[in-house]
């Protein structure tokens, strides 16, 4: 274990023996971090905090903060983030609230960049990226492979779909579709299309994204149909793909309703 002197380690902390801290680094309460995480100076953590294996907390990050939230009342939540997460400069990770479930979760191999927030109860799954200053209220989800932009702001309560863009300066106030570029202030957000490049990338074959993109059309792009009778279609129409089904059930589960204007509307 490699421990700056000027670090500043709660004797409650638990630190496995090749954890990295740099100078003026404070972790206090109950942390436990495991192999391979390094912090760097001036980083604060805060328990009950969970941190996994090969993870980088840089410098002035706020991990494991009590959150942000009137009711709470100093119960003992939680944070738990995952290995191989680069957390960079300036990000606050804040724990759960007993309302949400007392733990905010975040998953494995994200990237998530300079000064972003993640409230109290969210839940951020694996290989997610969000871009500077990308804000999450309480209680958001975000699924995995989803990329955020610079100063994104996200409502609380809201869910992100896989593998879906979200554009630089939008507000999202409804939950995203996966597998779609979306951008927008609050009230003009649209969807501009499938994100067919990041489907590429991710190593999505040409089949699936023509369904998804056959999908995207019938359940975006029919003004004459009710939703529920379009989500039929969808379904009707292009059976046999996980992917397309992944969507239609996204916009079922939805509590707080769901994107569906696109640009030109």
């Amino acid at each position: 274990m490699t421990i700056h002197p000027t670090a500043i380690i709660d004797n409650a902390a638990e630190l496995d023996s090749t954890v990295t801290v740099g100078p003026y680094a404070i972790i206090e309460g109950k942390v436990r971090i495991d192999a391979g995480t390094k912090v760097a100076g001036h980083a604060s953590i805060s328990g009950p905090t969970t941190i996994g294996k090969n993870n980088e907390i840089s410098s002035f990050t706020t991990v494991g903060g009590a959150p942000q939230d009137l009711k709470y009342a100093g119960e003992p939540t939680e944070l738990i983030i995952g290995d191989d997460n680069r957390i960079r400069e300036y990000a606050s990770i804040h724990r759960g609230t007993v309302n949400g479930g007392g733990k905010t979760v975040v998953g494995n191999n994200n990237l998530l960049m300079s000064y972003i927030h993640i409230a109290h109860d969210c839940r951020i799954g694996d290989h997610v990226i969000m871009s500077n200053v990308a804000t999450m209220a309480g209680h958001v989800e975000v699924a995995d492979y989803a990329t955020i932009g610079g100063l994104v702001a996200v409502h609380q309560f809201c869910r992100i779909g896989k593998y879906s863009y979200i554009g630089g300066l939008s507000g999202v106030s409804l939950d995203v579709p996966p597998y779609v570029i979306i951008t927008g202030t609050r009230n003009r957000t649209r969807i501009s299309g499938i994100n067919k490049v990041g489907l590429r990338r991710r190593g999505f074959s040409k089949e699936t994204i023509s369904m998804l993109d056959h999908a995207f059309r019938i359940i975006f792009r029919s003004p004459d149909l009710l939703l529920k009778d379009a989500l039929n279609m969808a379904k009707t129409e292009i059976a046999d793909c996980p992917e397309v089904e992944g969507l239609v059930t996204f916009f079922e589960e939805s509590q707080r309703g769901v994107v569906r204007q696109t640009a030109g509307d």
